[in-house]
């Protein structure tokens, strides 16, 4: 399904009702929107591992601007625009109160979708993000897992990001790269976060290492709990379906 937002057209899919028969009436359920990794993928990444959770939630995904299925000029490839998007989205399809997951680059729309509109998510997910790239974190996990030939690769591609050093990456995965991830720095600004939040890290992730999650848990401050998973690396609900969907479920379950 499509919907047409702020010069773009957004491709979306649901999982599961929003309304559902509780005696004589119809109750309206909680949405779960989901946010895929990149840019420039698309939700297809989340899809075996949230569906499940159509059981309490309608589940939605959304393919980014300039990702997947969906559209956008360019010029509009940045965080604001990208937040933005969210609001607008929600506020066409009648989404209130969301509760919003983000996976690494997900999470930080998310995060700074949260932070631009306090009042609009009802909680955060945040996997595998960060709020300021650490390029050092990311060097020395690299060279940890896979010695000094991987950290050199990603000291190189993060450095001077390039198609030809990351074929498998689109162009608007370049282009973020390029211009505005090196420079990002949403600490002071995340703080601006009302909602309850979880912080899921992987203790092995390469891309955004935990020191990356234990900053951005402490950005956020007193609404913040941080889970940091053994033997997992970048997206935990992958790499330990079990244990993410129990702490997932159990944050979900809270007031």
């Amino acid at each position: 399904m499509y919907v047409d937002v702020n010069n773009a057209r957004l491709f979306f899919d649901v999982v599961g009702p929003e309304l559902s028969p509780v005696g004589d009436s119809m109750v309206k359920r909680p949405t779960f929107l989901a946010l895929h990794g990149g840019p420039g993928f698309d939700h297809s990444t989340l899809r075996p591992y949230f569906d499940r959770f159509s059981d309490a939630f309608q589940v939605v995904y959304l393919d980014h601007r300039g990702g997947g299925r969906s559209t956008g000029d360019s010029d509009s490839w940045h965080l604001d625009q990208w937040a933005d998007d969210i609001a607008d989205f929600c506020d066409t399809l009648g989404i209130e109160d969301p509760v919003v997951f983000g996976q690494s680059f997900g999470g930080m729309v998310a995060m700074h979708y949260a932070a631009r509109y306090p009042d609009k998510p009802s909680k955060l997910i945040l996997s595998s993000t960060t709020a300021q790239f650490l390029l050092e974190e990311t060097v020395k996990m690299m060279r940890h897992l896979g010695g000094d030939r991987a950290a050199d690769t990603a000291r190189a591609f993060f450095t001077t990001p390039s198609l030809d050093l990351f074929d498998e990456y689109a162009a608007v995965g370049v282009h973020f790269f390029q211009d505005e991830m090196k420079s990002m720095d949403m600490r002071d600004e995340i703080a601006a976060i009302t909602c309850p939040t979880l912080v899921m890290a992987g203790a092995l992730d390469p891309v955004t290492p935990p020191a990356c999650a234990e900053a951005l848990a402490r950005a956020i401050g007193a609404n913040a709990r941080l889970e940091i998973f053994e033997a997992c690396g970048h997206g935990a609900y992958r790499d330990h379906p079990e244990a993410a969907e129990r702490v997932m479920r159990g944050f979900l379950n809270t007031g």
